[in-house]
């Protein structure tokens, strides 16, 4: 009997790519180790032993050295896991088979593939994984496999493979290795005589919050906007932006779920990815009730990064820390060319520059973050600048409309629908210009106690 195979290959530590091609996976393996609830099945290419030296984890802690049995009890947890998060049940049925296949790990960075094939009524699952590898790339092989399991088993007639979302995969793994890391991630013992490595699976921590690590990044690094998480770049996933990707991901995932109906509506997003050509058109269709565009969903977005980094502000900056981050947000990088086959070169300009010079969209962009950087950062900042940056927020919150206006009707546009009010581009440059005053001299006075400080 034919079937249909689909392969999605991640190289180095990226998300899969689709790739289709034809042919079978074979599911027979002698070796292989099945799983509690039969839906897993775990093999080895060879008992591989210890990690070649240049490939040792030794005491590196976000490193998993993988073995056949320990790896059917981890994947079992795991997806306990990731189902909780859906508002599933631990015992709802699976429909899909998953055969994970070990092989001998050559770098930190191998290849980890997943093939799908399509068998009868239903689709199976092949995770390739190197028996070494990192604990972020281990948990987004799991994630990715287990959400296209539950996406796929909607596949309508004219449907194909699910797209899932890297920020969703992504977003999914880190918060269950945040909640429930030392569950979902056995170890081979380093040592003889060490029954697990790491995993100490009787001091569960009670009422641990999964999110403090990434409410600590982002208190400091402002959060990926709803665009930029749909189209992360490779360093992004890679982490070579020190975390913030990933942190914003599960961040996002973890607001999506708290909304009215979100698990409900998560679901209903997986379910509707094989009928659609991208996935952005699943999410609007799934959360339809609390996003109508794109814009919807950075607005709302914006204002749970906010209150969310809010619930623990940390300490307050110094005077000086405080001056140097304020006029960092006030300015604008710009790229510019003295003549047309010039390289680039790069400057800042003013918020009023950018206002009078960039194009709408363009513009409005920049002026919705640094709206929320600017609340990000206000209660962090030293006296007199944290009520300097709410007003510098409050003037371009209102030239954006997002600032409720007393005894002022909405205008309409063509189509009827109401349009918040917003303040003119004359009436935001003054207010502006006056504040920019009111903070060079805030600036003077501090360098003053600088240079004079009191005896």
């Amino acid at each position: 009997m034919s079937r249909t195979r689909q392969v999605c290959a991640w190289f180095l530590s990226l998300f899969f790519s689709l790739a289709v091609a034809r042919g079978q996976f074979s599911f027979s393996d002698q070796n292989a180790v099945s799983s509690v609830s039969g839906q897993f099945s775990v093999s080895s290419a060879a008992d591989a032993g210890p990690p070649a030296p240049a490939l040792n984890p030794g005491a590196n802690t976000n490193v998993v050295q993988l073995k056949t049995a320990l790896l059917a009890v981890a994947v079992e947890r795991f997806k306990t896991d990731l189902w909780r998060e859906l508002g599933l049940r631990a015992d709802a049925p699976w429909s899909g088979r998953i055969y994970l296949r070990l092989h001998p790990a050559r770098a930190f960075d191998d290849t980890v593939t997943i093939t799908s094939s399509r068998f009868l009524d239903h689709w199976n699952y092949e995770l390739d994984l190197p028996d070494t590898l990192q604990k972020t790339r281990y948990a987004r092989a799991l994630s990715g496999v287990l959400l296209l399991e539950l996406a796929n088993r909607h596949i309508p007639p004219d449907g194909h493979v699910a797209e899932i979302p890297p920020w969703l995969v992504d977003g999914m793994a880190r918060q269950i290795l945040a909640a429930d890391g030392e569950a979902v991630v056995l170890s081979a013992p380093k040592s003889k005589g060490q029954e697990f490595a790491a995993s100490r699976l009787n001091q569960a921590e009670r009422g641990f919050d999964a999110l403090a690590g990434a409410r600590h990044l982002l208190q400091n690094t402002p959060a990926l906007t709803f665009d930029q998480l749909s189209w992360p770049t490779d360093q992004q996933m890679e982490g070579a932006d020190g975390g913030v990707y990933l942190a914003s991901a599960q961040l996002f995932q973890a607001e999506l779920l708290g909304l009215k109906n979100g698990h409900e509506n998560l679901r209903a997003f997986l379910a509707g990815l094989p009928g659609c050509y991208n996935w952005q058109t699943a999410f609007f269709a799934a959360f339809g009730a609390d996003f109508k565009r794109p814009l919807d969903v950075e607005k709302w977005w914006a204002l749970r990064v906010v209150n969310f980094a809010r619930h623990a502000i940390g300490p307050r900056w110094t005077t000086d820390v405080s001056l140097a981050r304020l006029q960092g947000l006030l300015s604008v990088p710009v790229e510019f060319r003295y003549a047309t086959n010039a390289l680039p070169d790069y400057a800042e300009i003013s918020l009023q520059s950018a206002l009078r010079n960039l194009d709408a969209n363009q513009r409005d962009a920049i002026v919705r973050t640094k709206v929320r950087d600017l609340a990000l950062v206000e209660l962090r900042l030293a006296p007199p600048f944290g009520p300097l940056a709410d007003g510098y927020r409050v003037v371009l919150a209102d030239f954006l409309g997002d600032v409720p206006r007393a005894r002022q009707a909405s205008v309409a546009n063509k189509h009827g629908v109401p349009v918040p009010a917003r303040a003119s581009l004359a009436t935001t440059l003054k207010k502006l210009d006056e504040l920019d005053v009111r903070r060079r001299n805030a600036e003077a006075r501090v360098t003053l106690t600088f240079q004079n400080p009191p005896r």
